[in-house]
């Protein structure tokens, strides 16, 4: 193997180990941010680290199809090492600044789909609280007013019946039915 493939393999290393680093502080920023449950953590984890597999040999099968040398070890850690020393702190504000940005945007979003969808739907219901109301004063009108005209036409039978009814209520057959009826419901 001649020592421009060793140092393109190398190269690839030290970017795959930035990467690492980059995605790393990303996660570890997100998920101290956004406090994911305990068995998320583990299922990120373990992901992070089947990405972090498959991005190194992926580089690794780019630099020098696959052939894994001391140097590709040393430029893993190198490259981590000089993520962490060069860009951690800036990568961990970016993302910080990254989440609040999201999460303004989205507080802005629920704020303007309040406005625009939420203030119509509440007046539509007032709306038709009012017209519904307005329906049931207008039908109790009419009914009272029908009562009110209807009167003659049922009060005076009523009243002209209404001495019959009390002598039907206190006959003796009558009386009967009723103790019966109470001795069934006591049972």
């Amino acid at each position: 193997m001649n020592p421009s493939v060793q140092w393109m393999t190398l190269l690839y290393m030290m970017l795959a180990g930035t990467a690492m680093g980059f995605t790393y502080d990303s996660y570890r920023v997100l998920s101290l941010r956004l406090h994911f449950p305990r068995w998320l953590s583990g299922a990120l984890d373990f992901l992070y680290w089947v990405w972090a597999a498959l991005l190194t040999f992926r580089m690794l099968y780019a630099g020098n199809q696959g052939q894994l040398r001391f140097y590709v070890f040393v430029g893993l850690f190198l490259g981590v090492w000089f993520y962490f020393l060069l860009f951690s702190v800036t990568v961990r504000r970016f993302v910080v600044m990254l989440i609040q940005s999201v999460q303004y945007m989205l507080r802005l979003l629920w704020k303007v789909t309040g406005v625009l969808i939420g203030m119509p739907l509440l007046w539509l219901w007032r709306l038709l609280g009012g017209v519904l109301r307005l329906l049931w004063r207008i039908l109790l009108f009419v009914l009272k007013l029908l009562l009110r005209l209807t009167k003659p036409i049922w009060w005076f039978p009523a009243k002209w019946f209404s001495p019959y009814w009390a002598k039907l209520a206190h006959s003796a057959w009558v009386s009967k039915v009723k103790a019966g009826m109470s001795r069934l419901r006591k049972r």
